[in-house]
């Protein structure tokens, strides 16, 4: 059976890996006749977040133990990631894509990203094996990829529908950085076969939970027929 590597970045929308995304991905892996393994850094996130206020709270929490919350304990510290075992790579969105894998949610596409994060996406798609981005995840495929010879085509959505976020801004901080942006609705995925990337919208639109299954489940399908 072929294993697909889940790169998690905490536990909730706005301060780690937006849940939804994340449990919908893990199922649509196991549809498609596949198994996955969950990982996360091991580092404390940038802050935590009250999700019935938006207010910061202390203490500090590690991504690595929230994110352990979604992956019911059985996940690993990304540093012990070995390409080889994996044909496929995926990063769900939230926040914490944005926040505690690069910092895009600080500085845009001038923000870090995190060392470990960016030898994995790099790794995999020098292997030419897949990889998956969904909500914000496009970001950290973006940023791992700055400034290497591969021009990643990427969506994080579409300006054409509602959205939450300010699409054409984050499109152009993605095409700043060297990637090629495509519009998609939350109906759609942005497939790259010359790279094997797939991405997809998600909750970077406005949409409900089963148009957010749905496009997850196409994004994960698309990523699977690339094997």
């Amino acid at each position: 059976m072929k294993k697909v590597a889940v790169i998690l970045s905490g536990c909730g929308v706005y301060d780690g890996s937006e849940i939804q995304e994340a449990v919908f991905t893990m199922l649509a892996i196991q549809q498609n006749g596949a198994s996955y393994q969950c990982f996360a850094p091991d580092k404390d996130q940038l802050h935590v977040i009250n999700h019935t206020n938006g207010e910061v709270m202390e203490p500090k929490r590690n991504v690595l133990v929230e994110s352990a919350r979604i992956a019911r304990g059985d996940i690993k510290a990304l540093t012990e990631i070995n390409t080889t075992d994996y044909a496929a790579l995926i990063i769900p969105g939230g926040f914490g894509a944005a926040k505690n894998l690069n910092q895009w949610a600080i500085a845009g596409p001038d923000g870090e990203i995190d060392a470990s994060v960016k030898n994995t996406v790099q790794q995999f798609i020098q292997a030419g094996k897949p990889v998956c981005g969904l909500c914000m995840g496009p970001t950290v495929i973006a940023k791992a990829l700055e400034g290497t010879a591969i021009k990643a085509t990427l969506t994080i959505g579409t300006t054409a529908e509602k959205s939450p976020y300010d699409i054409a801004a984050i499109a152009a901080g993605m095409e700043k950085i060297g990637a090629v942006t495509e519009m998609k609705t939350i109906r759609e995925v942005c497939i790259d076969p010359v790279n094997k990337i797939v991405t997809a919208p998600c909750y970077m639109m406005e949409a409900n939970i089963a148009e957010i299954f749905e496009n997850v489940q196409l994004a994960v399908r698309e990523t699977m027929r690339m094997i």
